[in-house]
């Protein structure tokens, strides 16, 4: 990048090793983390992807960080790992968990549902029992 009037001045540009940069790329690594690594600020790697060399690097970093994880990931399955299995079935076959939630009455039929009972029409042995069941449910209040 080119500085000032006077030749030769301005920031020197510095140098990034684009082999580091796939070699982050492939463990997944962040801009903050690349940065971090090559004692960069985040905003110069931003401005060098734009950079058709540094682009590239990035991306064939990344794209040989998930052929390896998928290779592993195959290799697990292949073994005989059940969750690798499932997971690779849910996301390259589409499978899916189905789970049915239906709530029904006596022999399958609707679930009744009637107004509340009025509190005037219970019995006093019925307030009683209620008012048991209240007492063990209700909770010590808190400081």
């Amino acid at each position: 990048m080119a500085g000032g009037i006077r030749s030769g001045s301005g920031r020197k540009p510095v140098h990034i090793d684009l082999e580091q940069v796939e070699k982050l790329a492939g463990i997944q690594c962040t801009d903050e983390e690349i940065a971090a690594f090559l004692g960069v600020s985040v905003s110069t790697v931003e401005r060098r992807k734009k950079q058709p060399s540094f682009a590239e690097a990035l991306a064939r970093g990344k794209a040989k960080g998930r052929v390896s994880l998928r290779r592993y990931l195959w290799a697990l399955a292949a073994k005989g790992n059940p969750a690798a299995s499932i997971f690779l079935s849910k996301n390259l076959l589409g499978y899916k968990d189905y789970f049915s939630n239906e709530l029904s009455g006596p022999d399958g039929g609707p679930i009744a549902i009637g107004p509340a009972p009025e509190l005037g029409e219970l019995s006093d042995e019925e307030i009683k029992q209620l008012a048991t069941i209240l007492s063990k449910t209700a909770r010590a209040p808190k400081d």
